[in-house]
């Protein structure tokens, strides 16, 4: 089985990594440098997503929204001007599971076959070979490309029609947003009544309040390194769409428009290459305090 390789950014390019070490792997990105780099340590540079299509029966996508999905699929030199039928393209992005079903219906109809495989654990998981592949599509294609997915890590799971492992990633990303949000407020309220961070980190992850910020972040925040670096406008862009899908569905979400706004907010305090750490001196601000002395 050829495969191809789209978006070597810090999540697609971590995944990539862990597919050469089994794999022959064609790649491509919009950065020349990065495809050296990868061409350097055995990839096979491919000069065009229709390029890499013409020479690769199954290729995966990990890129920034469903926009640039559906422009290295159908856009000038797109995949589309490659594939054949019989051939798979796996969406690893965080999108948007609505663009995904519309763009796998396109798809289908020339015989190609789209799946979506968002990832959750960070790039340091894809390295370590244990991130979560959060699977959907037909149960023949997923069986199919099983192996593939298990040559970077065994937690795979099938989650149901297309679409539906987008829709898992945003539950799980909202999710982690609203803990990461909450933990700092209260913690922040905490210290300013006297305690320090180590004493509430220590008494809450072994209470009912302990969760991903406050059994991660906080552990590293008082080592002094750096808690997150997934970017916070991908945040906000997966925040933003599980809430516009809560609105299609009927699914009140208020606290995660909450947070939607509070990253919004902490968006423009920061920057635009802000990463989620960046909230900690949002929230350090508005309660005029520092969570360490």
């Amino acid at each position: 089985m050829e495969l191809g390789y789209i978006g070597l950014g810090a999540m697609g390019g971590a995944l990539a990594r862990r597919l050469m070490l089994s794999h022959k792997l064609r790649v491509y990105d919009l950065r020349p440098d990065v495809v050296s780099d990868f061409a350097e340590n055995g990839a096979i540079p491919a000069q065009s997503p229709a390029a890499m299509a013409r020479e690769c029966d199954v290729v995966l996508l990990c890129l920034p929204r469903s926009a640039d999905v559906r422009e290295a699929i159908f856009g000038e030199g797109g995949l589309i001007e490659g594939l054949e039928p019989g051939k798979i393209v796996v969406d690893q992005t965080s999108g948007d599971p609505d663009e995904t079903r519309a763009m796998a219906a396109e798809l289908a109809e020339k015989g190609i076959t789209m799946v979506d495989a968002p990832v959750s654990g960070g790039p340091a998981g894809a390295h370590a070979g244990t991130i979560a592949i959060i699977a959907a599509g037909p149960m023949e294609t997923f069986e199919k490309v099983k192996p593939v997915y298990e040559s970077i890590s065994p937690n795979v799971f099938h989650c149901g029609e297309i679409g539906s492992g987008h829709v898992i990633k945003l539950v799980n990303n909202t999710i982690a947003a609203c803990n990461r949000m909450a933990a700092l407020e209260a913690a922040a309220m905490g210290r300013k009544y006297g305690l320090s961070l180590a004493k509430m980190t220590e008494v809450i992850n072994k209470s009912s309040g302990r969760n991903s910020t406050t059994e991660g972040a906080f552990p590293k925040m008082l080592e002094g390194q750096p808690t997150s670096d997934f970017g916070m406008a991908l945040m906000l862009k997966d925040v933003t769409l599980a809430t516009q899908l809560g609105v299609k569905c009927g699914a009140p979400m208020l606290v995660a428009n909450l947070v939607r706004g509070m990253l919004q907010t902490h968006l423009h305090d920061q920057g635009p290459d802000a990463k989620m750490d960046n909230s900690t001196p949002c929230i350090e601000k508005a309660a005029d305090m520092k969570f360490l002395d």
